[in-house]
């Protein structure tokens, strides 16, 4: 039989004490982003959040549910996972904890610790269909060096393949992944970014068009200020 520790609480009446007690904890914020951004498997969940556990995520999915704020439902293709009203009003905070961290922490993503798997979600989920070619098209992603993505691109379905699905590529996205992040974060312009040494090659018009396929991460807007004393 196995025990997991409680973790002694703050003791204090205060709300906010209370609701840090409930959703505070390491990866408990990330995985209400996924959610809140639309995740409702598992395996989804933890497509974005490739660093936390199988065994961790499973405890935190079930703390929010002890929280009231996820419920665990019987989807058509397994157990599904879904925000109560109270997990999306949880929705206010992490979008504020974002923009604050957006403002107000350094950029730069050269010198960050990062992950490609969660970059390539967000790019999938923030895909603008109604700017895409007519014709089914797979963009080729090539990033450090490591084993070769392929985004499918079209009107009906967007998704990171390991193989090509079987449409023309015309498109090669090679780049390191500081540089592919800080334009997808916002901190530069594509035009720097392709300073920094990211390269998109195929077809002219093609490769003109390939930033504006994509709504950038959603707080990639909020201007970075310096913080003062």
């Amino acid at each position: 039989m196995c025990y997991f520790a409680v973790m002694p609480g703050y003791g204090q009446f205060c709300s906010i004490a209370r609701a840090h007690e409930a959703i505070g904890r390491r990866w408990t914020v990330l995985v209400l982003r996924e959610l809140l951004c639309g995740s409702r498997r598992f395996n989804d969940i933890r497509r974005g959040i490739p660093r936390i556990s199988k065994t961790m995520l499973s405890e935190r999915l079930q703390e929010l549910a002890d929280a009231g704020a996820v419920v665990r439902e019987q989807g058509d293709a397994g157990p599904e996972y879904a925000l109560t009203e109270a997990g999306r009003e949880l929705g206010a905070v992490v979008m504020a904890l974002g923009t604050w961290g957006q403002r107000w922490l350094a950029r730069r993503a050269q010198d960050e610790d990062l992950d490609a798997e969660p970059l390539f979600v967000d790019m999938q989920r923030r895909v603008r269909r109604d700017a895409l070619p007519a014709a089914p098209i797979v963009v080729r992603f090539e990033v450090d060096g490591a084993r070769p993505r392929f985004l499918l691109l079209k009107a009906s379905e967007v998704a990171f393949c390991l193989e090509n699905p079987g449409f023309p590529d015309p498109l090669l996205v090679r780049a390191k992944l500081p540089a592919l992040v800080a334009w997808w974060r916002g901190d530069v312009s594509f035009l720097e970014a392709k300073r920094m040494g990211l390269e998109v090659r195929g077809p002219r018009h093609l490769a003109a068009a390939f930033p504006t396929w994509f709504d950038r991460y959603l707080l990639a807007d909020v201007a970075q200020e310096k913080s003062r004393p």
